[in-house]
């Protein structure tokens, strides 16, 4: 209900003297000019301001309940799929255990320094990746805009990932599993066993055939697979349903989607390490090979897994920190979200090859028995002598150890002709070898594990949702490092916003989940983000380390922490991070450039994976996709550049909040010439948070109109908020 004008001039005349009081308790003694300044004071719009409202409550910038809730969705943030499906796969390609020293030392090289960085600016600013970076320099506002463009492109195959473990989820709860056994075909005169399926395995089958339903090719596109289309529908409506209200509604999810799948972990690593084999796996898993340790490309891809894994460059880390108190220990959020990182990697390694492990006893088991029996006919026809084969062996329970002991013997005395017999070797380590990662670890190497399981639809069910909870997690995120930034710059409803963003990612991501729609997937996941978040992070560390300086960046955490942080990330922010940043570009796109651009295409004929090369158009969109990511950092630095836009117009205002409701607040910056890059006191610069309705007149300075009604802002929410950022102290 609209409010007494009387009762408003009065709080409005309280608010006024409060905020007077903190702006010159805040200004230096010598600094009269601000002193003498004139408070002008426009009453009317604060009338419609809280007759709108119609509410006595104010509202600042919104915040965390609670340090957990925020460490939480930090962490669901950055512990996504890759831990899972990627890390452990690559960690048994690059020498086991001993990949764990490279990954660590790059972690505390460029992982945590950079994370600190990227917390520590949002939490400084207050605002949005697009507002930081603007704030900083607005020649390097497009790297906000970057980040924003590769949050989307992320976004938009990331949650059919979730799709498709939302409709394994569904169909887990049968016994036996869908995908336990080979479907059976009928024709007029007799039954068989599906012939793609008996090529390859029931869980491939099941994958492909059933679940994609998949094309032979890119260019052949199928049409829409519908149940995948009805599951990435449900993907979207739980993400909009969940980040409508912003971290007011996804941060009381973040106690379920960030800790479930550590329950579910802690559950299969106990289940796992009661199953036969599966110390086999661990053993294997983590069995040093030093050797390829000291290879480059294991350095190239540790450094790219520690890159994604804490989620840099993305925003999302920035815009969940700007809505922390500014006197929050970032430095301690940003180690302990590192390692409950690094610590959930390897605990999810530990629970793949506990379960790899299972699976690959249980396979060379079916080794040893096939084989044997064929040995048995080699000795029934004479072609092996009964002599060679020692006395306590008994083939009808033979052992793994006690048939490699037959085996060696009829390969040294049948060397010649042995290959002829059609034996095989039956070793574990040779399953435990066969790499897998991505979705052939989740949807098939794990789901063909789990079939034998006692009560294999419970372990399903929980696995897949899992997946689920560990998508939504850094899907927050990514909306988060999307919705933020557009919300502080532009100044739009973030409820219509996020409708808007989901509706038109779902519309979008309708290619995903057409027959080809996998090797769409695979497209984006191979283009869309490596290159781009790379020249992002290397431009955030060049924009605070050179334009706002090194050191007032560090006195500014001094400032916030309440003490110095360690020299070590003055030497790893200005010259180690951007070196090996710099190294991960070049090699990134020397490794892009020699391998040949195409992709596995499923072949229903022979019941296999064949790489085929990207057609003309497809190359284009490869590059496109990079070329968009990467293009609003130049846009914007131009438009900059020659003043094509007016910073008073509004179009790249910061943002603040009062009574729940936001406020547009044009930023008049001129150029760079700001206290953050000339390192100018604070009463020699104004605020940037400038207020719309009380501002100052200097006394016997002329009338300007570059502000609204032709008066200068004097950062009344500044003074209102000391937690909101001003200029560096």
């Amino acid at each position: 209900m609209p409010k007494n004008s009387k009762v408003v001039k009065r709080e409005l005349d309280d608010e006024v003297i409060e905020s007077v009081k903190d702006l010159l308790s805040n200004e230096d003694s010598s600094d009269d000019a601000f002193k003498k300044s004139e408070l002008m004071v426009d009453d009317q719009e604060e009338k419609d301001v809280d007759a709108e409202e119609g509410s006595d409550v104010e509202h600042e910038r919104p915040a965390w309940n609670s340090k957990l809730q925020y460490i939480l969705a930090q962490v669901g943030f950055s512990v996504g799929l890759g831990n899972v499906w990627r890390f452990p796969y690559l960690c048994q390609k690059n020498g086991g255990g001993a990949y764990l020293v490279p990954y660590l030392i790059l972690l505390l090289i460029i992982g945590i320094p950079l994370f600190f960085l990227e917390l520590a600016v949002g939490q400084r600013i207050r605002r949005g990746s697009i507002g930081v970076w603007n704030y900083i320099s607005p020649k390097l506002g497009g790297i906000g805009f970057a980040s924003c463009v590769v949050c989307f492109f992320v976004a938009l195959y990331y949650n059919v990932i979730i799709g498709w473990s939302l409709f394994y989820f569904s169909q887990s709860f049968q016994h036996p599993l869908p995908w336990d056994q080979c479907p059976l075909v009928k024709n007029a005169s007799h039954t068989f066993v599906e012939p793609e399926c008996e090529k390859s395995s029931a869980t491939t089958y099941y994958w492909y055939r059933e679940a994609l339903n998949i094309s032979s090719s890119l260019s052949e596109s199928g049409g829409l697979n519908w149940k995948m289309t009805i599951c990435l529908l449900t993907a979207w409506v739980m993400v909009c349903l969940a980040m409508i209200k912003g971290i007011q509604s996804s941060g009381k999810l973040m106690y379920f989607s960030s800790l479930f799948p550590y329950v579910v972990l802690l559950c299969f690593l106990i289940r796992g390490l009661l199953l036969n084999g599966s110390v086999d796996g661990i053993r294997h898993m983590f069995t040093p090979k030093l050797e390829i340790m000291l290879e480059p490309k294991v350095w190239r891809e540790a450094a790219t897994q520690v890159f994604f894994a804490l989620g840099l460059g993305f925003g999302g880390v920035i815009a969940f920190s700007s809505y922390n108190k500014r006197d929050n220990n970032c430095h301690f959020d940003a180690l302990l979200v590192s390692f409950i990182n690094f610590f959930t990697s390897v605990l999810a390694t530990l629970v793949v090859f506990a379960v790899l492990g299972f699976k690959a006893n249980i396979i060379n088991e079916k080794c040893v028995i096939q084989n044997s029996e064929k040995i048995l006919k080699l000795l029934k026809m004479g072609n092996l002598s009964q002599d060679m084969i020692p006395h306590h062996i008994n083939f009808s329970s033979i052992t793994a150890e006690d048939y490699n002991l037959v085996y060696d013997i009829i390969q040294k005395v049948k060397e010649e002709e042995f290959h002829s017999l059609g034996l095989k070797s039956c070793q574990i380590e040779d399953e435990l070898n066969k790499a897998v990662q991505g979705t052939g670890l989740a949807f098939i190497a794990f789901t063909e594990a789990m079939t034998h399981f006692p009560a294999s639809a419970f372990w399903s069910a929980m696995f897949f949702l899992m997946l689920v909870n560990l998508g939504l997690g850094s899907m927050f995120g990514t909306i988060e490092g999307i919705i933020t930034p557009i919300v502080d710059t532009f100044k739009v409803r973030k409820e219509i916003l996020t409708v808007i963003c989901c509706l038109v990612a779902f519309f979008i991501g309708l290619i995903f989940v057409q027959r080809s729609g996998n090797y769409f997937v695979t497209m984006f996941d191979d283009y869309s983000a490596t290159l781009p978040l790379l020249i992002v992070v290397i431009l955030e560390n060049v924009a605070v380390i050179r334009i706002y300086g090194i050191d007032k960046f560090m006195e500014d955490l001094k400032d916030m922490l309440g003490f110095s942080p360690s020299q070590y990330y003055y030497y790893m922010w200005k010259y180690v991070s951007p070196f090996v940043l710099s190294c991960l570009l070049v090699a990134s796109i020397v490794q892009m450039g020699l391998s040949p651009p195409g992709y596995n295409a499923w072949i229903e004929d022979t019941a296999m994976e064949e790489f085929h090369s990207y057609p003309t158009w497809a190359m284009i969109v490869c590059i496109s996709l990079i070329v968009l990511a990467i293009l609003p950092v130049p846009i914007v630095f131009i438009v900059r550049r020659c003043n094509l836009i007016d910073d008073s117009s509004g179009s790249l205002a910061s943002v603040s909040y009062k009574r729940g409701r936001i406020i547009k607040e044009p930023v008049n910056l001129e150029g760079d010439d700001t206290s953050l890059i000339h390192g100018k006191s604070p009463s020699e610069v104004p605020s940037p948070n400038f207020g719309k309705n009380i501002y100052r007149k200097q006394t016997g300075s002329p009338t300007l109109d570059t502000a609204p009604n032709g008066r200068y802002g004097i950062g009344y929410l500044m003074a209102d908020m000391p937690d909101m950022p001003g200029i560096v102290v």
